[in-house]
């Protein structure tokens, strides 16, 4: 019995041990799996990342934030003017500045092989100021000089130049610094020659009517010298002398109403025929004096220029490639041209033409320099305007001149050489 239960205790005794030895058999043969590379691979689920939020800043290599946000484009001439005075106004090499000139006194003169002149004045103050240097280039009209700028053969046109819309569309105007507009001058005088008398009357018919009047006086000439002949006895015998001596009696009656001292041959009746000729003589001197006073009066309202009205029909003096030049030919005016101011008084004074139309300072500083001109200035300033120097159209030199230009004008300088080339008055 004991026997029994030893062994039933040493079998219970092994089955447990082999069924420990079998659960850890089974649990070895489980564990290798982590440690195969395959399996560690093959898991896409849990190996895709999170998305992930960009840098603020690109690495350098490819950063594109300055290229994706440009900086706005400046203007050549804002980009190199200066800050405020204009000191450094223009960057880069440093060459003299082209200057194209024409002269028109007082704003542009030659003395002495030197530049002189207001606008010459206010321009080298200007450069001074922008420590620039500068070359001139003088040409023969402003049409010319407009031109050079517009080509780019100068850096400015320092003039009188008048701003309008046609010039600003080929180049570029600094501020204006001149108040301008056109008069008109004429010939102080001017008057009706001979010539024009008579045509204006052989015009009017008056001449044909003065012929007339003089075969009446011929008729009675002869007449009075038959009569005389046949009933005074002391008139002279020779046809010459008899003829001479009645026809200053009928002319002495025609021009004076008086009659001439001679004796009375037929009494009452003669005193009468005497008073007829008085009569006569009284009509003709009234016609020949109101139709010759008439034709005068006309041709004195006819010169006389007071304002652009009264300048149609007649022949205008103005200066090529001006604004007047423009302006005569818009109001289709009879026109002579003129390369200098001079040339167009010397025609003016020598009655070629009637008026000459031009800038008003100009034509007033050459009478004001020319005292016995027999010139003179007449009616109002018409078609107001502004002067300013021209540039290329978007020149880096327009706005610090510009500038300069503002500067001179609140400091009073441009109102000095105005009362240096003007005086007072103006």
């Amino acid at each position: 019995m004991n026997f029994v239960r030893r062994l039933a205790c040493v079998a219970a005794l092994l089955g447990f041990v082999l069924a420990c030895a079998v659960a850890s058999g089974s649990s070895e043969a489980q564990e290798p799996a982590p440690a195969k590379p395959p399996a560690a691979a093959a898991k896409p689920l849990t190996a895709d990342p999170q998305p992930v939020t960009p840098p603020l800043v690109a690495p350098p290599a490819t950063e594109p934030v300055q290229e994706a946000v440009p900086e706005p484009a400046v203007p050549a001439d804002e980009a190199q003017a200066g800050v405020g005075d204009g000191e450094e106004a223009v960057a880069g090499p440093q060459r003299p500045i082209r200057v194209g000139v024409h002269l028109s006194a007082p704003f542009v003169m030659k003395r002495g092989g030197k530049y002189t002149g207001m606008a010459i004045d206010l321009w080298e103050s200007l450069a001074a100021d922008l420590k620039r240097t500068f070359t001139y280039q003088e040409f023969p009209t402003v049409g010319a000089v407009i031109k050079a700028a517009h080509d780019g053969q100068i850096d400015i046109a320092v003039s009188n130049i008048t701003v309008n819309e046609s010039r600003a569309r080929r180049i570029d105007f600094t501020q204006p610094w001149f108040d301008a507009g056109l008069r008109i001058m004429i010939n102080e005088r001017s008057h009706a020659s001979v010539l024009d008398v008579i045509g204006e009357l052989r015009d009017a018919g008056f001449l044909t009517t003065y012929a007339r009047i003089g075969l009446v006086l011929l008729l009675a000439t002869a007449l009075m010298t038959l009569f005389d002949r046949h009933f005074d006895s002391a008139f002279p015998k020779r046809w010459r002398d008899g003829f001479a001596d009645s026809f200053y009696t009928v002319m002495q009656i025609a021009t004076t109403g008086k009659p001439a001292a001679r004796k009375n041959l037929f009494g009452w009746i003669g005193r009468i025929w005497q008073g007829i000729w008085l009569m006569a003589g009284v009509a003709v001197i009234a016609y020949v004096t109101s139709s010759v006073t008439t034709v005068m009066a006309t041709l004195s309202a006819a010169n006389n220029i007071h304002n652009i009205d009264d300048l149609e029909g007649r022949t205008i003096g103005v200066l090529k490639d001006t604004v007047s030049n423009d302006f005569v030919r818009e109001q289709g005016m009879r026109n002579v041209t003129f390369l200098t101011l001079e040339e167009a008084v010397a025609a003016l004074e020598a009655e070629d033409i009637d008026a000459i139309i031009e800038d008003g300072p100009v034509l007033q500083y050459y009478i004001h320099s020319h005292p016995r001109a027999d010139v003179r200035l007449v009616g109002p300033r018409f078609e107001p305007s502004k002067y300013a120097f021209g540039t290329p159209q978007n020149s880096i030199l327009r706005r610090p001149v510009t500038i300069e230009l503002l500067s001179s004008e609140e400091h009073d300088e441009i109102d000095k050489l105005r009362v240096k080339y003007f005086g007072e008055e103006q």
